[in-house]
């Protein structure tokens, strides 16, 4: 099939590891015809430009900011996004050849492409559900329920959904939740299809454990427990730091906080306020560098806003998972990722305000042969449920 792929990521090449690179590969590797469209921020300084790579198209559209800026200019971007995408596919694709159109949330406001596109191509259409907006910005006070934005956006979600063919939500609390909130949907299109990745059998980076961990002066002789990704609100970063401050006793723990986002100059001040020698803050690595770290952790944290009415499933316990890593779910009461780990034995799971819980798992965590089974659990688990392989088989059965 001729494949076209919608997404706020940049990707600029498909041999690089993340849930949408790794399925794009996938349907590569399968003999499809892949396109993709990303955008090209104005702070790269770049422009539309539309290249051949590693076997698939890559369209970059010149965009407007929308990651990682202020909220008045990503409120614009997602707004004026479909319209700069549109410009650039018909003046650069073949609209009209595609077969499957794949795309995700954010945004919600592809609407009029995706109709366009389906008119003129006839394509089928699968949306990838990894963001519920306007709850989400609601729950966390960005905007208000019953003012004019929300309103406006929330029918933009329910237009999308409803000329959606197929919708994969990523877990079953997120599947259920669409279900009671947009009862008008056929409950036919709709299916558990998680954040995936290409499991790695063989994981192995040649170099000292000792050697990663002196350059970034993180001790090695404790149990490293890794926060890693973007650190913003809907992280819950306050209570993060609020827990790792109440396991200052711990002396055999160290937690890696690596990542950045609108919340990092707020961690780094409560630390030093607070000062935490138990935790290192690390704003930005290169890639191989966050991998050998990944390597060299023992747990790995999730953490998630504890106002959130909406089923959240952070992909950062993907990369935890493939390195055999238990992990602690510090979340609100709607998501179903704690439950998870905790049912299928390969993590615990509490409030994120739970400070006592999530101080006696850390304790826990100390003891190396349970962090083994534990960790052995989730790689088994990401095996068998994670994998690109069955993300690829739902579109393609449905498609």
């Amino acid at each position: 099939m001729k494949v076209l792929f919608l997404t706020l990521v940049k990707i600029d090449d498909i041999e690089c590891y993340g849930i949408y690179s790794d399925l794009l590969r996938k349907f590569r590797n399968e003999g499809h015809d892949v396109t993709i469209v990303c955008p090209n921020e104005r702070k790269h300084n770049g422009s539309t430009s539309l290249l051949k790579k590693n076997g698939v198209s890559i369209l970059n559209v010149w965009t407007t900011n929308i990651q990682k800026t202020n909220f008045f200019e990503k409120g614009i971007t997602t707004l004026l996004i479909e319209y700069f995408f549109l410009f650039a596919i018909k003046k650069h694709l073949n609209y009209k050849d595609y077969n499957l159109i794949i795309y995700s949330t954010p945004p919600i406001t592809f609407t009029n492409l995706i109709s366009w596109l389906k008119k003129k191509s006839r394509a089928k259409t699968y949306l990838l559900l990894k963001d519920i907006f306007p709850q989400n910005a609601v729950d966390l006070n960005m905007i208000k329920a019953d003012g004019l934005i929300y309103k406006y956006f929330r029918n933009k979600e329910k237009q999308l959904y409803k000329i959606s063919d197929f919708i994969g939500c990523m877990s079953l609390a997120n599947l259920n939740y669409i279900l009671y909130k947009n009862s008008e949907l056929n409950s036919s299109k709709i299916e558990i299809n998680p954040n995936s990745i290409e499991v790695q059998e063989n994981l192995s980076i040649n170099i000292p454990k000792n050697t990663i961990l002196s350059k970034y002066n993180i001790p090695n002789n404790k149990t490293l427990f890794l926060f890693g990704g973007n650190l913003g609100r809907p992280q819950g970063i306050e209570f993060l730091i609020k827990n790792i401050s109440n396991c200052k006793q711990i002396k055999e723990a160290f937690f890696l906080i690596i990542g950045n986002g609108t919340e990092y100059k707020s961690i780094s001040n409560k630390i030093e306020f607070e000062e935490l020698n138990n935790v290192l803050l690390i704003k930005e690595l290169p890639y191989l560098d966050y991998e050998k770290i990944l390597k060299c952790a023992h747990v790995g944290l999730i953490f998630l806003n504890p106002n959130f009415s909406i089923p959240n499933f952070p992909s950062r316990i993907l990369n935890y998972m493939q390195n055999k890593m238990p992990v602690i779910c510090a979340t609100d009461l709607i998501t179903d990722i704690g439950m998870i780990a905790q049912q299928n034995a390969f993590g615990y799971s509490c409030l994120t305000s739970d400070y006592d819980s999530f101080y006696d798992f850390v304790i826990k965590l100390l003891n190396n042969e349970v962090r083994e089974k534990m960790g052995i659990n989730a790689y088994n688990f990401l095996k068998n449920e994670y994998s690109v392989d069955g993300s690829y088989k739902k579109i393609i059965e449905k498609c």
